[in-house]
């Protein structure tokens, strides 16, 4: 793990609560990040995916950057991405208002842009941003894939652009970004965006993980960045074979987002198993495959 790239470790992108009422529970979510810190986890990505960004309107955006800087001392990156790129920015300009150590984009979704047109988009963006930036990569949503040619060229020419979290289910697309940027910028940080290869990363040279169990077993991701740091590979790969049967997760349900929201509904009981995901609910069966697997009493 170098200890030279800005962002490292293991991060959450934090669920965000919501009352019965629709609203988000802001006393839920202190809570939440109450438990991240206690658990040794790195950092918090607010409004990523899991974070269900997408449902949210500008005002709630506004008002929970506002808010969950102030609850917690962890280091927080925000994502910012909308469809409208002006918002974009001025979300951008609240979170480094408000002492957000980064702000987070995805390409253009929806349009599933080209080569090309990402460089531009993302020279856009670095030009309007007011800090420290980095790209989510998610091609399964987005319909574009940001390639190491194309960080490596962001890279050289923008230093405020210090990261990306690769969401790509192979291993070796994130490695080529890593090798790619090594020579280059020892500051940068590559985190995989998916749990099982955390461990891969850091040995390919990464930074680390951003990842959904975060929200559920940070504490297993906690021991292993101080296994991997002391050299205790034994310990590593018996964590990492545990990461793997708990990734099992992702295959509950029709919707990750709700099954990790229920799972932590149901383990630690301070938030409600609320998403605005239609159609995730879990069912009776369901719920039972999420007790079994998290030994949920």
């Amino acid at each position: 793990m170098s200890n030279k790239a800005l962002f490292s470790g293991a991060w959450c992108p934090s669920v965000i609560p919501f009352k019965t009422s629709g609203e988000i529970d802001y006393d839920a979510l202190q809570k939440h990040f109450d438990r991240l810190a206690a658990s040794g986890t790195d950092g918090i990505l607010l409004m990523g995916t899991i974070g269900e960004f997408v449902t949210m309107n500008l005002s709630e955006r506004e008002n929970l950057l506002k808010k969950a800087r102030k609850m917690t001392k962890l280091p927080m990156i925000a994502h910012v991405s909308t469809t409208c790129v002006d918002d974009m920015v001025h979300l951008a300009d609240i979170a480094y208002a408000e002492g957000y150590e980064a702000v987070m984009a995805l390409p253009h979704y929806y349009y599933a842009q080209t080569p090309k047109q990402l460089y531009e988009y993302f020279i856009d963006l670095n030009n309007r941003f007011k800090g420290k930036w980095l790209i989510y990569n998610f091609p399964a949503r987005t319909g574009c894939d940001v390639d190491a040619a194309l960080v490596l060229k962001l890279a050289k020419e923008c230093p405020n652009f210090v990261g990306i979290k690769d969401t790509v289910d192979c291993s070796s697309h994130t490695r080529l970004i890593v090798r790619a940027l090594a020579p280059v910028r020892k500051d940068f940080s590559i985190f995989a965006g998916y749990d099982e290869y955390f461990v891969p990363n850091l040995m390919n040279g990464g930074a680390g993980v951003l990842s959904g169990l975060n929200n559920v077993v940070p504490e297993l991701f906690t021991k292993i960045k101080v296994a991997y740091q002391a050299n205790d590979l034994a310990k590593v790969a018996a964590l990492h074979e545990e990461i793997g049967r708990l990734s099992g997760i992702y295959a509950i349900g029709d919707d990750f987002v709700t099954t990790i929201k229920t799972t932590v509904a149901r383990k630690y009981k301070y938030l409600e198993p609320i998403s605005r995901n239609y159609g995730g609910k879990l069912n009776p069966e369901q719920l039972a495959a999420v007790d079994t697997l998290f030994d949920i009493k």
